[in-house]
């Protein structure tokens, strides 16, 4: 025997279904705080679960037509939450992976070999020093074209900018660098 409450999410999802706006406001009045409970438990942050919940309802939302278990919202919806989160930590790891492995790949840059010649660490050095000095903005955008050698418009897909902004911050991160070297007279 089914339990009052599936069958009252079922009869509000068919409604809804059927173009009741209001049944979806009573669905969301009964299941939206189980929803951030369960994202909790994955991310451990308030907010992002929060997050999390509003995006699986987005979800939801778009695919509730294609529901023909009506008795299983629940577990639908709830699967589609744990799917939100999990894509969330995934993210989350990836971020900060990348995070590292810039760090690791731009620390290593920093660092001389052994074997290099003594006359040109102090300058190797200073330069980094000096590329360290200039903003994250330009810092990357540098590292993107010298160091990972993409070209300008490849930049510009990467970070979601246009190609005359990343030229500007080439020029700009140029023209800094120029400044500082100057002034530290290597």
């Amino acid at each position: 025997m089914e339990s009052p409450n599936k069958t009252f999410d079922s009869l509000l999802v068919l409604q809804y279904q059927s173009g009741n706006k209001k049944a979806l406001v009573l669905l969301v009045k009964r299941w939206h705080a189980r929803f951030c409970k369960h994202a909790f438990w994955y991310t451990n942050d308030i907010d992002t679960s929060k997050d999390i919940a509003q995006d699986s309802w987005g979800k939801i939302c778009n695919n509730i037509y294609q529901l023909k278990e009506t008795n299983s919202f629940g577990s639908w919806a709830l699967t589609i939450v744990t799917r939100t989160a999990l894509d969330w930590l995934n993210n989350q790891k990836k971020e900060l992976r990348n995070r590292k492995l810039y760090s690791n790949q731009y620390e290593g840059i920093n660092e001389p070999e052994q074997n290099e010649n003594a006359d040109t660490t102090p300058i190797i050095a200073a330069l980094n020093k000096a590329v360290k000095a200039l903003g994250k903005k330009h810092q990357i955008v540098m590292h993107l074209f010298y160091i990972e050698e993409y070209s300008i418009k490849q930049i510009a897909q990467i970070l979601q900018i246009t190609q005359g902004t990343v030229k500007s911050r080439l020029f700009t991160a140029r023209e800094k660098l120029k400044l500082i070297v100057k002034n530290q007279k290597l």
